[in-house]
């Protein structure tokens, strides 16, 4: 039987989404293979690790540690390399977020193997397992295969479903001690500067604005309509450049790739550089005064009008179909 590793990615306490979607992704890539989940943390990290098992795992590794606490490429990278060596994985898969694109190139470095990163699907063709992923910022695809050394990939948060949780499921969970050490990297204090609520890379729905909300008040509205919905607020470089709202909420080629079920865009003209890091969301709903934008050639759906007269009925509308 082959064995998957899928390394898990908590965030206070509580393990991020694109962990379950690992494991999806790894039964896709081998179905009848060991899923085998690592969760690392300071400590109780058991109640994650059950979660994972809920998720598909068949058994979890914990490696609980002080020098854990945070992210740091050393200490994680240190004792994910001891579960690899003592457990021999066919093949790892983890998210392609901040902390994965940071970690896998160098453990695929460490481990002297090739990386697929950033997948967004994973199919079969007979025998072969192909991996989807987007190039030309998201203008077309390329399908990669692996012939030869580990299978080592990161997936594209909330573009692989999770398997369907089940509380019956049982598996070992073994708490595994790894000597963390030559930290050269010491984090004193985290300040968290994204919006309080639903993860921005992981939400289902997100509202984006543009230069056009004109101000950063302007955004008052955004956040309302986000909270109605049960979504997250993200911005263009162009809201951030005008210091509307933080760097952590741009979205684009120099910020986060999303692709939630729901994106709708208010104020946003966009630029090529903005559709590359939503263009694959599955629906657009463009809110632009400029019937020219280019936000519309790609919009599933388009309003035209004034956003601040627009997001207000909508807020409004949607409150009455939800009653």
């Amino acid at each position: 039987m082959s064995k998957l590793l899928v390394i898990a990615e908590g965030r206070d306490g509580a393990l991020r989404n694109v962990s379950f979607e690992a494991i999806a992704a790894a039964k896709a890539i081998h179905a009848d293979a060991e899923i085998v989940g690592i969760v690392l943390g300071k400590e109780n990290l058991e109640e994650q690790a059950q979660e994972l098992i809920y998720y598909g795992a068949d058994r979890v590794v914990t490696i609980a540690h002080e020098k854990l606490e945070n992210y740091t490429s050393e200490g994680y990278g240190q004792a994910v390399l001891t579960v690899i060596n003592d457990e021999s994985p066919d093949g790892i898969v983890m998210g392609h977020t901040s902390i994965g694109k940071d970690l896998t190139p160098k453990l695929a470095a460490k481990l002297d193997t090739g990386l697929v990163s950033d997948v967004v699907a994973i199919e079969t063709n007979g025998d072969r397992v192909e991996y989807v992923r987007p190039i030309y910022s998201g203008k077309a695809f390329e399908k990669k295969i692996i012939t030869d050394g580990l299978t080592f990939v990161t997936i594209r948060p909330n573009n692989i479903a999770t398997l369907e949780r089940d509380e019956a499921r049982t598996g070992d969970i073994t708490a595994k001690e790894v000597e963390v050490a030559d930290i050269r990297t010491v984090i004193k204090d985290v300040v968290r500067k994204a919006s309080e609520g639903v993860d921005l890379s992981e939400a289902s729905v997100v509202i984006a604005g543009g230069r056009g909300v004109k101000s950063a008040e302007g955004f008052d509205i955004l956040y309302e309509l986000a909270d109605v919905l049960g979504g997250a607020v993200g911005a263009s470089r162009g809201a951030c450049d005008a210091e509307y709202c933080d760097y952590s909420l741009q979205i684009g080629q120099t910020g986060k790739v999303v692709t939630p079920d729901l994106y709708i865009a208010v104020g946003i003209s966009g630029a090529i550089q903005h559709l590359a890091g939503m263009s694959n969301s599955k629906v657009i709903v463009a809110i632009n005064k400029d019937p020219e934008a280019n936000i519309f050639n790609i919009a599933d759906y388009g309003i035209v009008g004034d956003l601040f007269e627009v997001i207000p009925l909508l807020i409004e509308e949607i409150k009455t179909v939800k009653v």
